[in-house]
């Protein structure tokens, strides 16, 4: 984990052929938060890049390093305080090439907070 204690993993589990659903708390708390923004923490969007990584690299129990985002959109603010528990949805396949392919949607509540595309090498 590149930030120690930024989120903890509630549940990882396979849904279906390529799918994954994970459950991640968040902790509020943390340092992050406190620069970003102070009085108004808001999750930054290469924070949420990152966990998608690590869940990704525990899924296919590989080191990863991304290689190429495509179709990134950040949806909506997530405020730590307010929605801590956040549900991402992957799609995880790997290529003829060697290559992961990540198709990400993360959620607080019912609300879509970021959908996002990436491609990564193993190390």
């Amino acid at each position: 984990m590149l930030l120690q204690d930024f989120y903890k993993i509630i549940s990882l589990e396979k849904t279906a052929e390529s799918k994954y659903l994970a459950m991640i708390l968040i902790n509020e708390n943390h340092e992050v938060f406190k620069g970003h923004f102070p009085g108004n923490p808001i999750m930054p969007g290469v924070c949420m890049m990152q966990i998608i990584k690590e869940l990704t690299e525990q899924i296919t129990e590989s080191s990863l390093f991304m290689q190429s985002l495509s179709n990134v959109k950040f949806m909506a603010l997530i405020n730590p305080f307010n929605t801590p528990e956040l549900r991402l949805e992957l799609d995880v396949t790997p290529t003829e090439d060697n290559l992961i392919k990540v198709k990400n949607v993360s959620y607080f509540n019912e609300t879509v907070a970021l959908k996002l595309s990436s491609v990564y090498r193993k190390l």
